[in-house]
């Protein structure tokens, strides 16, 4: 999720791929197995403020909350904001059991996100 993110945009932005990585400090060869989904994306924010700088991306913008999440549910962690709601924290197991028999649709989970920040 975050590497397609991040490509779109990047091409969005009418940058090649060593010119983003020359703007951000990052290896061309890592940061493609990034885009391909074949590497972890960056944990560390102060990367990632890089990444969206380069991109155009402004702070606490929807497409900087994407790109967090994306990040984050890629590194196998639970986004900040679903973690800070013990209501929504609770409910996960459930969910994750009702949805572990059928794999739900892309359509339905980013509902889901959108039920989710609209409730921050």
């Amino acid at each position: 999720m975050f590497g397609t993110f991040v490509k779109d945009k990047r091409l969005a932005a009418d940058l090649t791929l060593r010119e983003f990585c020359r703007r951000t400090g990052e290896d061309a060869s890592n940061w493609s197995k990034i885009e391909r989904e074949k590497m972890s994306p960056p944990k560390d924010r102060t990367k990632l403020l890089r990444i969206a700088t380069a991109l155009g991306i402004e702070k606490d913008s929807d497409d900087w909350n994407t790109l967090i999440d994306y990040a984050d549910v890629d590194n196998g962690a639970i986004p900040e904001y679903i973690r800070s709601d013990r209501e929504v924290l609770d409910a996960l197991p459930l969910f994750f059991r009702t949805v572990g028999s059928e794999k739900p649709a892309v359509g339905e989970l980013k509902e889901l996100i959108r039920h989710l920040r609209g409730s921050k």
